[in-house]
Parts: structure tokens; sequence; C-alpha cells
């Protein structure tokens, strides 16, 4: 087995090498071809002034520009997930490079004309991209096939307590490409027996709601037999994931503190909000302005919807959207979620709330401090309380500021269910660092374009629907 995973690894890293080269080396061709001639040429003159001769590189130099570019391509390549091979489907993998090759390219641009000390030519980097996404889309389709022939579906054996492993199995079943459940067995047939069935011929275990008497038995002896466990996380496991491991003794201590965010990560945290959110308002207040005009004139009502949230130790405050639904959506007072193709929605109301335009005033309330830009959706009074029937540990949720993206929507869907929200929540209050919240940023650009993202919840769903 670890052969197996090391020769896997291995073709990864490989096929991913592979396919950062040869974006490298399109950039390269445009590079020597169009704009390393550009840059080194004389420059152009301003007002009768001639702004002096161009730059000129040798090998050391070329080589560092296209060292750049590739360290570029490969730090955002990783964090958009674009070098995923067999764990992300291929639309996927390919969906992530767009963003990739966008931010490198743009980036790359902006580099040309500083050694220029002047704008280049826009249209051989729009060539260069559209090449790269070609490239990109043949890459991911092909890489993946070259994958799932050498490694079929793993075969996995699903262990389940209580309650019924239908969630659990839908989601498997969303990756048949990658996972197969080939048995499944509830922890009631007898722990014996199962500790005899881990043994047989699976490629791994899944643990889903088992109690942690048998639990941690069960994955003791999983590891101890070199097998393979993907367990779902209770919230307690997510704490003691977030914790710091001290060394005050002989012994492994682990703490998990009473406060979330340390006082200089909120200072540089609340730095970050004012400059980005005056920067944003600034480049989006056309859209609104345009935004506001189209509904008004839809149906004359009120352009802004107005809503109590929580956000920090359930403070109320009063956060700002661009009206999406009917004037009278809530007219019997009860505070509903959206549903999937929910009537109260407007025809306007459904473009904006697919692009995200409706989140943008929104950057006001983060402006004054109600909101951060990363950090748990913020919540209506009323759903909260509902949660906290079901859900006690809702309430650790409420350790930090509200946020207007956050890791529950980087990693979840609107759909999720509200424990594995929580739980995804916590993973970033316990995990917190300033580059985590830089790396939702980043994400976050590219959820916007993710239609499942904005699916409203099933109809039947409960509002604190659990999975343990």
């Amino acid at each position: 087995m670890k052969h197996v995973e090391s020769v896997k690894r291995i073709l990864v890293l490989f096929l991913g090498f592979l396919g950062l080269s040869m974006q490298t080396a399109v950039y390269a061709w445009f590079w020597f071809s169009t704009y390393y001639p550009i840059v080194s040429s004389t420059r152009i003159s301003v007002d009768g002034y001639n702004l002096g001769s161009g730059l000129k590189l040798y090998f050391r130099g070329h080589l560092l520009i296209l060292a750049i570019y590739f360290v570029l391509l490969l730090f955002f390549s990783n964090t958009y997930g674009g070098l995923k091979i067999g764990y992300l489907k291929p639309m996927d993998v390919f969906f992530s490079q767009i963003f990739a090759l966008f931010m490198v390219n743009f980036i790359s641009y902006f580099q040309i004309a500083l050694l220029r000390n002047w704008l280049v030519k826009v249209v051989p980097m729009v060539e260069i991209f559209v090449i790269q996404l070609i490239i990109s889309f043949a890459w991911a389709y092909i890489t993946n096939a070259i994958y799932m022939a050498i490694f079929p579906p793993r075969e996995l054996l699903l262990i389940s307590g209580e309650y019924s492993v239908d969630d659990i199995v839908t989601k498997f079943n969303s990756r048949k490409d990658k996972y197969h459940i080939k048995k499944k067995m509830n922890i009631d047939e007898g722990i014996d027996k199962i500790y005899a069935e881990c043994l047989g011929d699976y490629d791994g275990v899944i643990i889903w709601d088992v109690p942690s008497k048998f639990r941690n038995g069960l994955v003791k002896y999983c590891y101890g037999n070199n097998i393979r466990i993907y367990v779902m996380p209770k919230i307690t496991d997510v704490l003691l994931k977030g914790s710091a491991q001290l060394h005050l003794f002989d012994t492994p201590v682990l703490l998990i503190r009473e406060y979330a965010i340390k006082i200089e990560q909120r200072a540089i945290k609340r730095f970050f909000d004012i400059v980005i959110s005056l920067v944003l308002i600034i480049l989006t207040s056309p859209i609104m302005l345009i935004t506001s005009i189209i509904i008004k004139a839809y149906d004359g009502g009120p352009v802004l919807y107005k809503q109590v949230r929580c956000t920090v130790n359930r403070k109320e405050f009063r956060i700002m959207k661009f009206r999406s639904m009917k004037v009278d959506a809530e007219k019997d007072g009860v505070a509903r979620l959206a549903a999937k193709n929910d009537s109260r929605i407007t025809p306007i109301g459904k473009f904006i709330r697919s692009c995200r335009i409706d989140e943008l005033p929104q950057l006001f309330n983060i402006l004054k401090g109600e909101m951060s830009f990363i950090g748990p959706r913020p919540e209506r009074p009323e759903i909260i309380e509902q949660y906290l029937k079901e859900m006690p540990e809702f309430a650790f949720r409420m350790k930090v500021k509200a946020g207007l993206a956050g890791y529950a929507q980087v990693y979840g869907k609107y759909n999720t269910t509200p424990y594995d929200k929580l739980k995804l929540d916590l993973t970033y209050i316990e995990n917190y660092s300033v580059w985590l919240d830089i790396k939702l940023m980043l994400l976050t650009v590219k959820i916007l374009f993710t239609p499942d993202s904005t699916e409203g919840v099933e109809s039947g769903q409960t509002t604190a629907q659990k999975n343990s």
C-alpha cells in the first residue's frame, strides 16, 4: 500500500510539474518574441522627452523572469486547487487553472510594464492566456484519464452508528471516479465482527457517526494495521485539531484557548478590512449605482434590504443587501432561508444573487466594523435560536466577528447542512492566521463563479439538520 501511494504521489508531482512547465513555456515564447524586444528597445518619448534606453538582460536575467513566473504559477495553482489531479474532477481542476492563470498573467503584465517603465501591449498577454487555457483544458482531462487508468476508485468499508448513512453515501457517490463504497456495516453488528471485516479486501474504512467508545478503538485498530481511515469529525475533534501543543512536562499537553483570535491578529485583520473595503467601494460604485436604479425601476420598492443579524458575542447589527426578493417576501413575519427556485425571488434578484452583486452593500458594514471580510456568515437572531435548540454548539461560531465570506462558504455550499457549516466555521476559528484570511479571500473570488454556492436549501431540509 505504501509503495502504491508513493507511486501515486510521484505521478501527481510529475504531471503537475509538466503542466506548469508547458504554461511557462508559452509565456517564455511570448517573452522572447514579443515583450523582451519591447522592454530592451528605446523607450517611447513623452512630450518630446526620451525616457531613456531599454533594459538589457542576459541569461540569468531571463532565467529569473521565467522563474518568477513559474513560482507565481505554482503558488496560485496550488492555492486554487489547479494541481489536484485525481482529487478534483477534471473540470474543477481546469476551472481552478483559469483563476490561477488569470492572476499570474495579470501580475506578469504589470511586471513587464514596470521593466519598461511604461504600459505595454495587452493583446499578446491575452493570446498567452488563451493558448494556456487550451493547454490547461487538455492537460486536465488527459492527466485525469492517466490517473484513473492507473489508480481505480478506492474500495471502501462504511462503518456507521445511530444516524442514517444516506447523507454520507450521497457525498461519496458524487465522486464515483475516486471512491466506491463496497460494503456498509453498523456498529450494532458487533465490534469484533467489524474488526475482522476491516482486514478484508478494502482500500480504506469510513467511520461515520460511531460512538466514541467504539470509534477510538476502531481508529487505533485500523492505524495499527495500516488501514486508511476516513473519519467524519465531531465538534470536539475540530476543537482539538486547532489546539496548540505544549511541552511543559514529560507528556504532550493540548491547549484549547478560551479566546479565538489574538489582539495583534485582530488589529491586522481590521486594517485589511478598512483598506480593502474602501478600495472595493470605489471600484464597485458604478455597479452599485446601476443595480440601485434597476431594482427601483422594476417594482418601485426599496433598493436596500436591511435585516438584523448577529456578529461576535451575538451582538446585533443591521446588515445591508440589495433587495433580491419581493417587497412582501416575509409578510407573515416568519424567518425562512431561501429555497431552491424560491418564488419570492424577483428576476432581477435571481441575477444579482447569482453574481453576488446583492452582497456589495455589506462593504459598508465592513467599513463600519460590524463585519469582517472573512468570518462565519452572520445569522438572524430567530434562526440562531432555532439552531441552538438542536445544536447548542452553534454558539461557538460567534466567538469571532461575522464575515462577508468564510471557510464554510469556500469549502461548503449554500445548502450545506448547518452542522457541517458549523464544523467548517470552527475549523477557521481554531486555525486562524493572517495567511488563512488571505487564502480564503483568493478562494472567494473562485466561488463567486460557482453556481451551487448560491443555491437555496432543499425544501425538506430542517433548520439544524445534523450528522452526528
